[in-house]
């Protein structure tokens, strides 16, 4: 019995010293300590903060949003009105900035592809001078270069009087870029439909031809069906119904241009700053993806008789993708951000017309800060989960 009671402390120590010693369990409460000490430090800093506020007579809340701003925006991609409320001047800078962004990625994704490709060509020209473009543009800074092309290139060129002209339609000068406006007429409606319809069947006949390609090893024709479908349907609605847009021509009156869309300089310089110095390292992003696939793979495509250009569409490219894309998530979610750096030429972007003039009219730091972080926050898990789902379904899958 003795024996008995000696022995059942030490086996109740060993079995809490053992419980007290397994990995998952360390783990979890060193996982819970430091969660606890993240969460205690947030609420230190925001009461704190909430405090001292409160002692100077600040207020960190939202109701701001519907006040009316009161100061006017130069370039709107939606309706505003000086009267407008803080709220508007939020989503006025959204619009903006997801402007910049998609048109920036867009135009920087197709140089950057082109960039890549001719950094691998046979060419010594070629090849040396893509080269030099990366070195050159990649190794400067962003912002010298928005500002070059600003106050080196747009702010110069001729009056609205003296403005180079295209075809009469298009005009540039140092106000901006002038283009035709599509006002919508009767049979637009007619139009659009047939339009999304090709596209529906573009992206179906797109997807029949990966398949058939995958499973039977048969090769469709892709490109000119797709542009037929795009094309056709919308152009004979178009000729059913009559013509579904006109356009407002821009016209000089006066000292300057009425009508149409006016582009402003500021607009231009950034977009052409972002596209080229994004470019660099998208295109070494695709030379060396495409440089990562086996020569091999060329040299069985030359010995089929393959030509070169859909060597490069249908079997370098798909698999150079794998490691293109990754990287390249990167670059889109920079694009976004370096948008901010509009604020250095004066476009309205989120960062000028919120960060900076509403913080100072309003004096909301706090939620101005917090909403700016949020929305770029929002903005980059988008683009990360669009763009790693796009990564996941051109994976090489096992059969």
């Amino acid at each position: 019995m003795a024996l008995l009671e000696s022995t059942a402390p030490s086996s109740a120590g060993t079995r809490l010293l053992a419980f007290v010693n397994n990995a998952t369990v360390r783990a979890v409460f060193y996982q819970a300590l430091t969660l606890s000490c993240v969460v205690l430090l947030f609420w230190y800093l925001i009461s704190n903060t909430i405090e001292n506020m409160s002692q100077r007579g600040m207020s960190a809340g939202f109701d701001f949003l519907g006040v009316s701003a009161g100061f006017g925006i130069g370039f709107t991609l939606i309706p505003y009105r000086e009267g407008d409320t803080y709220l508007r001047v939020f989503m006025v800078g959204i619009a903006n900035t997801m402007l910049v962004a998609v048109v920036a990625i867009v135009i920087s994704t197709v140089l950057g592809l082109i960039v890549g490709l001719a950094r691998l060509s046979n060419n010594w020209v070629i090849r040396n001078v893509a080269r030099w473009y990366i070195e050159i543009l990649r190794n400067t800074p962003l912002l010298l270069q928005i500002i070059a092309w600003y106050f080196g290139v747009f702010t110069l060129l001729p009056r609205p009087r003296e403005s180079l002209g295209w075809l009469d339609a298009v005009f540039l000068n140092n106000r901006g870029l002038y283009l035709p406006a599509p006002l919508v007429g009767s049979g637009f409606a007619v139009a659009l439909v047939a339009l999304l319809l090709g596209i529906a069947g573009a992206v179906a006949w797109a997807r029949y031809a990966r398949r058939e390609r995958e499973q039977a090893g048969r090769i469709r024709p892709v490109l000119g069906p797709v542009l037929a479908l795009l094309v056709v349907p919308p152009v004979l609605a178009a000729l059913a119904v009559g013509s579904p847009l006109a356009w407002d021509m821009p016209q000089l009156r006066g000292f300057n241009f009425v009508g149409g869309i006016n582009i402003p300089p500021s607009f231009c310089a950034l977009i052409i700053a972002l596209s080229i110095y994004t470019s660099c390292f998208i295109g070494e992003n695709v030379r060396s993806g495409i440089q990562s696939v086996s020569r091999g793979q060329t040299e069985a495509a030359r010995a089929l008789g393959v030509p070169p250009g859909r060597t490069m569409r249908s079997i370098i490219l798909p698999q150079a993708l794998r490691v293109i894309i990754p990287p390249l998530i990167s670059q889109y979610l920079n694009v976004t951000k370096n948008s901010s750096l509009a604020i250095a030429i004066g476009f309205p972007d989120l960062v000028s017309v919120w960060m900076h003039t509403s913080l100072n009219q309003s004096g909301r730091a706090i939620p101005i800060v917090a909403m700016t972080m949020g929305f770029y926050c929002v903005v980059s898990l988008a683009v990360s989960l669009a763009m790693n789902r796009y990564n996941r379904s051109i994976l090489i899958k096992e059969r």
